[in-house]
């Protein structure tokens, strides 16, 4: 006998908010074949909770795929993994945006998962300390740190794009 679930709000939330999170998944991972395996096992682990998780069911989504994150992250530490270079998909007329774009994602794979984990919470996710914190189980205190060691680690990676600068469209002056 099989057991019928319902699922009601699950459709709505990938449609609406799909595209969102595999994007941070994406940036969690370093390559969106990854990213999309990290949002599918996430999805897997929600549905298998579906009937305890009544409020939110985002942020437990978001929760979960961080959590996945740093124990793909940890496996990696043992088993190092090497990133390739991927672009990622653009738009026609903006390349220098896609050019940014890949050296930005570059960058970030360079940093520890714990900074990268912090960055993408607090300025992709656009959480706050206090968010972050719970997010990631740590204290506030510790996302400050790591956030600014990590966005110290960025400038240092970065330092060398003056000598090849990105053009912007919008005409803005550095």
């Amino acid at each position: 006998m099989f057991w019928k679930r319902s699922f009601d709000g699950l459709d709505a939330l990938v449609a609406e908010r799909g595209s969102s999170l595999l994007a941070t998944a994406v940036l969690l991972t370093g390559s969106r074949a990854a990213g999309e395996d990290l949002l599918q096992g996430a999805l897997e682990r929600l549905m298998r909770s579906w009937g305890r998780v009544r409020e939110d069911r985002e942020r437990y989504l978001r929760r979960t795929m961080y959590h996945l994150a740093v124990d793909q992250w940890r496996l990696r530490r043992r088993r190092p993994e090497v990133f390739t270079h991927a672009e990622p998909q653009g738009q026609p007329d903006a390349a220098d945006a896609v050019a940014l774009r890949q050296a930005l994602m570059q960058a970030l794979a360079q940093l520890p998962p714990r900074q990268r984990a912090v960055l993408v919470l607090r300025y992709w996710e656009q959480l706050s300390e206090a968010e972050a914190a719970e997010v990631l189980g740590c204290s506030v205190g510790t996302v400050k740190s790591t956030a600014s060691r990590g966005l110290s680690r960025l400038r240092e990676l970065t330092a060398t794009w003056d000598l090849q600068p990105f053009p912007l469209s919008s005409g803005a002056q550095r």
